[in-house]
């Protein structure tokens, strides 16, 4: 199912790091018309082109330049823009994100705010579209009919993303990861440069918990209304690294039941969710990559793999202590932010809960 016009969407803060990457892939997308701007209070009056500082190769797509910023409220905003893609910090995101859905909007949001709520979809396409069957609750809830989706931490998407046909296939018991993040997911201006170059800062604030937390929603079960979490445990360990953009993840998975590394490889490289078998525009398929050169993954060389919304994998081998190790990559601010809110709405497209 695709609509049979443009939907009109707005990007909410729109002039930042993330804004700026939802601009970039909306800019000439199939579905979707971007048709407001949201900012700040310092930037709201200005003209997009004023107000933002464009980060990002390519040049800002000259239709959006000289759009006015509007604030972040239902009042400013058109009604017949159906989705709001939130490129919100998490502390405002929570109570404009609230506001907007109970004035009717669908959210599509990128931060933290709402992720472990209850009725909010924490969605990876691939990985659980039927989550979005808590919607219809979310919205009794709010006695409207917006609601708010969001996309996971940007190590937990590519992380479940490699989890998700290993977890089908043979169970997880326990998940050992151990990441490498790019700098871009510090935001802009991001890491010092006396901080980071000629090291490795070992802590970044609350990444651990959400990368041990989410993996098990997202696998979950929606049963009555309401999603039960996985059973299995996650240790994380994650490590800010000089690279600009592209986590890697250092990951050991103890299985459910026994399998070959043949059979381990064959979940991998055959894999194809929803998102695929729908051909939705910002599905990369496949899905997954699988990599036998014995030094890939590497961030510079792969992390653009399927237009960066790709989940590289590599390094498969056994491990002494649990059943198998690997290395994933994946684009953190592509697929990990603005392309997996992106992939979100088009989820949402297909299975009707918005139409133009």
């Amino acid at each position: 199912m695709q609509p049979n016009s443009k939907i009109k969407v707005g990007i909410l803060g729109a002039t930042g790091a993330v804004g700026q990457r939802f601009i970039q892939l909306l800019a000439d997308h199939p579905w979707f018309e971007i048709a407001a701007l949201t900012a700040s209070d310092r930037s709201v009056g200005k003209t997009y082109a004023q107000a933002c500082k464009w980060l990002l190769r390519g040049g800002m797509p000259a239709p959006v330049a000289g759009m006015t910023l509007v604030p972040t409220e239902p009042a400013a905003l058109d009604p017949a823009i159906k989705v709001l893609f939130s490129a919100l910090p998490s502390g405002p995101a929570g109570a404009a994100e609230d506001a907007l859905a109970d004035a009717g909007f669908a959210v599509c949001s990128n931060a933290n705010a709402h992720r472990m709520d209850a009725d909010v979809p924490l969605l990876i396409p691939e990985v659980n579209p039927e989550h979005t069957g808590l919607i219809p609750i979310q919205q009794a809830r709010r006695g409207s009919q917006g609601f708010i989706t969001t996309n996971p931490n940007c190590t937990s998407t590519h992380l479940v993303c490699a989890l998700k046909p290993l977890h089908d296939a043979f169970g997880l018991t326990a998940v050992n990861v151990v990441t490498m993040q790019a700098l871009s997911g510090a935001g802009y201006p991001g890491v010092a440069s006396l901080d980071i170059l000629d090291n490795v800062v070992p802590y970044i604030g609350g990444e651990e918990e959400k990368v041990e937390a989410e993996p098990r929603k997202l696998l979950g079960v929606l049963a009555d209304g309401a999603i039960v979490p996985a059973d299995f445990v996650v240790s994380a360990q994650c490590n800010r690294v000089a690279v600009r953009n592209g986590h890697l993840e250092a990951v050991s998975v103890k299985l459910a039941r026994r399998a070959t590394l043949e059979e381990v490889a064959e979940a991998f490289v055959s894999y194809r969710g929803e998102p695929q078998r729908l051909g939705l525009p910002s599905a990369p398929d496949p899905a997954i990559i699988l990599y036998t050169e014995a030094d890939r993954p590497q961030p510079r060389l792969d992390r653009l793999a399927g237009k960066g919304m790709a989940t590289g994998v590599g390094r498969l081998r056994p491990d002494p202590l649990f059943d198998y190790k690997f290395i994933v990559l994946g684009h953190n601010t592509i697929r990990g932010a603005a392309g997996g809110s992106l992939l979100n709405a088009e989820l949402l497209v297909s299975q009707g809960y918005l139409k133009a």
